[in-house]
């Protein structure tokens, strides 16, 4: 089980972030007595729920002509 700081550090995110997403029941967490702690894996869901995929190729701009890549 992970600390709130543990989570913040892997996500890459400060203290304050990590606790509001739990405030807004975003991310599982457990409650241990008074402590709030979390599952790696639960951690690493959330980071793939925020996981976006390209819906198109990438622009390129070749002698002021808009492309998209092949």
């Amino acid at each position: 089980m992970l600390t709130v700081e543990q989570a913040a550090q892997r996500l890459g995110t400060g203290v304050r972030f990590v606790r509001r997403i739990v405030a807004e029941r975003r991310i599982r967490f457990y409650k241990v007595g008074k402590y709030v702690r979390f599952d790696p894996d639960d951690v690493a869901d959330y980071i793939q729920q925020g996981q976006v995929e390209p819906i198109r190729p990438v622009l390129t701009y070749t002698k002021g002509e808009t492309r998209y890549a092949a």
